[in-house]
C-alpha cells in the first residue's frame, strides 16, 4: 500500500483525506498536516479519517502530542484521533459565541489548562489614561481576569457555553497558561473558575 503521509517540507507532511459533503452537497476535498516539533513530538492539524495504515505511519514519525482542529468546520474526525492517542492532551471548544470559538487545551501530564483570549489577566499599569478605565471596564485587568466584555456579549447561546465550561472545569487543573497577562501562581483551578464567573463558572469541589 502506498504511503499516505507525503513530505511537504522539513519536518512537515500532508495527508489527503476523504471528500466530505458541505453546504448544498458540495463535495469538499480534505487534507491534514503533521508537523514534527523540536521535542520529537507531533502536532496534527485538521485530522482526516484515521485508518490503521495511517496510524502506523504517524506512529513511525514520533509520539503525537497535539491534535488540533483549527475551527468547528474541521472537527469531523477529531474524536477518532483523540481516542487513538488519548492520555496526552485533551481539548474543549467553548461554544455559544456568534463571533468566535476558542479551543481550550489541557495537558494531562502537567495538569495544565491553556487559554488564548478567554482569560486575560493584564497588569493594572498595562496602559495609562483613559485606556486604564476602559481596560478595567472590559474586565481583563488583574486581580479580576476574564474575557473581554464585548466577547462575553457574543455568547448568545449561554447553555452551550456553560456545558462546554463544565467539561473544562472538570479537568484536574493544577496550572494554567494564558496568552495575555500573568499566569496564576497559586490555585489555578479557582483562578479559572473565577475568570468564568460571567458564565457561572466555579472551581469544582
Amino acid at each position: 500500500m502506498s504511503a499516505q503521509l507525503v513530505p511537504f517540507g522539513p519536518d512537515i507532511w500532508t495527508c489527503e483525506g476523504p471528500t466530505v459533503p458541505f453546504y448544498a452537497g458540495f463535495p469538499y476535498p480534505t487534507r491534514m498536516a503533521v508537523i514534527r516539533l523540536a521535542s520529537g513530538g507531533l502536532f496534527v492539524w485538521s485530522p482526516v479519517a484515521l485508518s490503521e495504515p495511517l496510524r502506523a505511519e504517524v506512529n513511525a514519525l514520533g509520539p503525537v502530542q497535539e491534535v488540533v482542529s483549527p475551527n468547528l468546520l474541521h472537527h469531523l474526525f477529531l474524536g477518532h484521533w483523540k481516542a487513538a492517542w488519548q492520555g496526552q492532551i485533551d481539548q474543549q471548544p467553548l461554544h455559544g459565541s456568534f463571533a468566535m470559538t476558542e479551543v481550550v487545551f489541557f495537558h494531562l501530564t502537567s495538569r495544565t489548562a491553556i487559554f488564548a483570549d478567554l482569560i486575560e489577566n493584564l497588569p493594572q499599569d498595562w496602559v495609562s489614561g483613559w485606556r486604564t478605565v476602559a481596560a478595567r471596564l472590559d474586565g481583563i485587568v488583574a486581580p479580576h481576569p476574564g474575557a473581554p466584555r464585548e466577547w462575553r456579549a457574543s455568547f448568545l447561546d449561554r447553555r452551550a457555553a456553560r456545558q462546554a465550561l463544565e467539561r473544562i472545569l472538570a479537568w484536574p487543573i493544577e496550572r494554567a497558561i494564558i496568552a495575555h497577562g500573568a499566569c496564576p501562581a497559586g490555585d489555578a483551578a479557582t483562578f479559572v473558575g473565577d475568570a468564568f464567573s460571567w458564565l457561572g463558572g466555579r472551581a469544582p469541589g
